[in-house]
């Protein structure tokens, strides 16, 4: 009696002080419209399954419970075609550019992403109710046993019955297979009770798991080890088992497949199946190469016969994984339907992109902007959808996120960029008497697709060569003056450029003439030192000199030493006209010239001021301007500089031929002496003495001028000195790495590499389970991993269309209405005023942050001018499409094939 007091009262003071954090709090009981029974959730994911290429086709009794007793999706999309980056999306419900996973690599699973990203998962917003949810106890021996987690478990459930919680904090939740590339199982991430997570990149046999952040490895025995059939016993095991202990509580689950993804590694009863697959075969396959294209596919040509055969192989051995993930979901829906709880669980079937098989003459990969990258299987059922309906909305991998979050009751954080597709999947209702006419339901008809950093991290360091086909200039320049750093006068350090308007209202791009500062030189303020002629001076004894005061003063109005590429130009033409060119080919000479005149022309001193000797100071005292100047024996430059030779070059052809060659003569004569002083000077580059570093730089010979830094305060002569220090390190981790790279290569005696390209070997001991590869070694390069660009996908009633923008400034438009396989790049067909509507969209999507700004609207709050001619700006009302129950017909490849 006293327990069940005690309980009471616990109950009372957590529903009094139950705290909600804002942006996801519970919704009324009103407004989520649930049933009282709280449902499960099983989401299922699958690694690289395509929808383009007929991979659901082989899978018949996924399509019999998911289609047939669901709702299928058939505009299902990614926003990043890549593993890392579209998982990152799916578990927060964010654009890449909002949770920056670019690559498979970067920030894939980093300090960073575990810091800012890992704890606003979905997984992690099930536990923010403010209950405690305590740790997993996965035994049978506390049964029956009244412990003290019992009373906190009844608590639990007490509150969130009382509240109508679809799934709160003591309601298990599960992961099964794999998570992120780079995920090292060195931890458990926050929101998962139960933790079975595959430890770096998919494989099917010889791979390790976390299993509750205990790390256990596995061989390559079948069925125990096979990664597919392990994940699903022990979920279904894990679903059986909390059932048994806690009937009431609703179970949300993942199971996260490594198939179809390589190394493709089939279970042993279907090594044999589908010989004949040929649905990867489609308009785009081997279509090569696309001069229309952006660089890589106008670099990719036609498959050799050992790709196409590959591309063959790889088809069959991908499908054949997949019907193992066919038996794991009517596995799955068997237990369900023992445990009595199908009609109450929502199962949701998807993966994280698509896949390309010799689409454009790529072999084989993903990260591609077009259908057969981006386009995902994506099904739903559970309590409330309606069966055997094919619905047309565009549904994202970040909706489910906030999906899984509207079924257990929450509203969808601010920061999610995507929406719950709930509201697309409930059947129309009657309105009651509170609601006369029920207002129309406005759904997203255009997305973003990303991939790659961010333009300004690509382009600081070193510039990106722009493409033919662009942006117009003045757009490009309009862009840019956006920026800060282009909108003050010349001010900023290191500021280079700054925009101005023109009388004509036109923005243009001005160079700033003094890096660091204003466009002139302030009065009394002494231009920087240059620390390549300054820095390693020696005094007249020998040792370092590193005292500034002790430096030589620099020149007015030049920051550079004297002898630089510049300044020998200007050496070389310091005067202007022939005369005084002639003057100076003659005092190259050795010994004194004299002059038509008599007069000597004088050599510069020592005790000149450099600017004397250059030409560029004052005048030069007690020079006689001589009357004319002899070159050759027979022709001088007049003061007027005009030519003159005496009478008998002129007189025959035979003299003036021998006077021309021995000109000549004298010119090759002349550039031979150059060419080895040249080679000279080279040498003595090359073998300049060690220098000394006063404790902060370390200059090296061999590097020639490159600085290293040393120590850890700022550069004497720069601003800045952290964020140089950051950048130097950044740029050191990238040279070690490329080293690391271009080493293993040497060693493996790789030769399967393209600057700038993905490659990948394939040979005979690639795969390890039948059928086998037996045509030997090839190389293949598919992707490149500066291959940046962002797009914008639209699709309604009218149009159906996908425009990129490249990193390089390379632009695509293809009207899938009329050209569904992107074989031709329309981007020329476009007016410049859709154009430029098309890029201000797109920049409006690369920017926005949460679901009220990265969900663009078909109806009202726009004001884009003719854009709206483009865009049908109306309702939407799509059509439910129902599904006939008889599977379509498979083809001849299919024949015979029973799941």
């Amino acid at each position: 009696m006293a327990g069940q007091l005690l309980l009471l009262m616990f109950v009372s003071v957590t529903l009094g002080h139950a705290h909600f954090p804002p942006g996801h709090r519970l919704k009324p009981r009103l407004q989520r419209d649930r049933r009282n029974i709280r449902p499960n959730i099983v989401l299922i994911l699958t690694d690289d399954q395509d929808q383009e290429l007929g991979s659901m086709q082989a899978m018949n009794k996924t399509r019999r419970i998911m289609e047939e007793g669901g709702t299928s999706f058939s505009n299902a999309f990614v926003t990043t075609p890549m593993c890392c980056p579209s998982r990152s999306s799916m578990l927060t419900g964010k654009y890449v550019h909002n949770h920056n996973t670019y690559t498979n690599n970067e920030n894939c699973s980093s300090p960073s992403w575990q810091r800012q990203h890992e704890p606003r998962s979905f997984g992690v917003y099930l536990n923010s109710t403010g209950y405690r949810t305590g740790t997993h106890t996965h035994t049978h021996t506390h049964r029956f046993k009244i412990t003290n987690e019992y009373y906190l478990h009844l608590l639990c459930v007490c509150v969130c019955v009382c509240l109508r919680v679809s799934v709160c904090a003591c309601a298990p939740k599960a992961f099964f297979g794999k998570y992120l590339n780079e995920y090292n199982g060195s931890y458990v991430p926050p929101g998962w009770r139960e933790w079975l997570g595959l430890v770096k990149n998919s494989r099917f046999y010889n791979y390790t798991l976390s299993r509750n952040g205990v790390r256990e490895k596995h061989g390559a025995e079948y069925p125990q080890d096979y990664f597919t059939d392990l994940i699903t016993s022990e979920s279904i095991r894990y679903f059986r088992s909390s059932k048994r202990l806690y009937p009431h509580r609703p179970v949300m689950m993942v199971l996260s497949h490594a198939a179809p993804h390589g190394p493709e590694d089939s279970a042993p009863q279907y090594s044999t199946a589908f010989p004949n697959a040929s649905q990867h075969i489609t308009p785009s396959y081997n279509y090569a190469p696309n001069q229309d294209k952006h660089w890589i596919m106008r670099y990719t040509g036609p498959m050799r016969p050992v790709h196409m055969e590959f591309t063959n192989m790889l088809q069959r051995k991908r499908l054949q994984t997949l019907l193992s993930v066919d038996d794991s979901v009517e596995q799955l829906y068997n237990m369900l339907v023992e445990t009595g709880e199908v009609e109450n669980t929502y199962i949701i079937y998807t993966s994280d992109h698509g896949y390309h098989i010799g689409q454009f003459g790529l072999v084989k990969g993903k990260s591609m902007p077009y259908e057969f990258d981006i386009r995902v299987p994506f099904f739903i059922r559970g309590p409330n959808v309606e069966q055997g309906t094919i619905n047309p909305h565009v549904v994202l991998n970040i909706d489910l996120a906030p999906t899984i979050l509207d079924i257990a009751g929450l509203d969808t954080p601010a920061d999610m960029d995507g929406k719950s597709i709930l509201s697309l999947l409930e059947t129309d209702k009657p309105a009651n008497s509170f609601q006369v006419t029920k207002k129309p339901m406005v759904w997203r008809d255009s997305f973003l697709v990303e991939r790659g950093k961010l333009l300004h991290q690509l382009v600081e360091r070193k510039e990106v060569s722009q493409e033919e086909n662009s942006l117009p200039k003045y757009q490009r320049v309009k862009d840019l003056c956006q920026r800060a750093e282009y909108q003050t006068p010349c001010q900023q350090s290191g500021q280079k450029w700054r925009c101005v308007e023109d009388a004509t209202g036109k923005l243009r791009l001005f160079k700033c003439k003094h890096e660091g500062g204003g466009a002139n030189v302030v009065a009394g303020r002494q231009p920087p030192i240059s620390v390549k002629s300054q820095l390693y001076r020696r005094d007249a004894k020998g040792g370092c000199d590193c005292d500034s005061r002790n430096l030589r003063p620099p020149r007015p109005f030049n920051k550079k030493p004297f002898f630089y590429k510049k300044k020998v130009k200007a050496l070389k033409s310091y005067s202007r006209n022939r005369y005084s060119r002639s003057v100076a080919m003659t005092n190259s000479d050795s010994g004194n010239h004299t002059l038509g005149g008599g007069a000597e022309w004088p050599q510069p001193t020592g005790n000149g001021t450099e600017d004397e000797f250059s030409g560029m100071g004052g005048a030069t005292v007690g020079v006689a301007t001589p009357t004319s100047h002899k070159v050759t024996h027979r022709c001088s430059i007049l003061p007027n500089t005009t030519v003159k030779c005496d009478t008998g070059v002129y007189q025959t052809l035979q003299a003036w031929k021998d006077h021309k060659l021995h000109i000549d003569h004298e010119i090759e004569t002349l550039q031979t002496k150059i060419k080895n002083l040249k080679e000279v000077r080279g040498h003595l580059k090359k073998a300049r003495p060690l220098q000394c570093d006063c404790n902060k730089y370390l200059y090296k010979s061999k590097l020639k001028n490159k600085l290293r830094y040393r120590g850890v305060g700022g550069h004497p002569f720069r601003k800045g000195g952290t964020r140089d220090k950051k950048a130097w390190l950044l740029k050191e981790q990238k040279r070690r790495k490329k080293m690391r790279k271009i080493i293993k290569r040497i060693r493996n005696n790789d030769t399967c590499s393209m600057p700038g390209l993905t490659c990948f070997t394939h040979d005979n001991q690639h795969w390890h389970t039948a059928p086998y590869w037996t045509l030997g070694s090839f190389c293949a390069c598919t992707s490149a991993n500066n291959n940046t660009y962002w797009c914008l996908r639209t699709i309604n009633e009218t149009h159906n269309f996908l425009f990129c923008e490249f990193a390089t400034g390379f632009l695509e438009f293809f009207d899938l209405n009329t050209d569904p396989y992107q074989l031709m790049n329309a981007v020329s067909s476009l007016d410049q005023t859709v154009l430029h509507q098309l890029h201000v969209q797109l920049m409006e999507l690369r920017a926005c942050r949460g679901h009220k700004q990265c969900n663009p609207r078909t109806q009202g709050g726009r004001e884009h001018g003719s854009f709206d001619d483009y865009r049908l700006f109306e309702k939407r009302k799509w059509p439910r499409i129902k599904k006939p129950l008889s599977s379509r017909t498979l083809g001849p490849i299919w024949d015979g094939w029973k799941g």
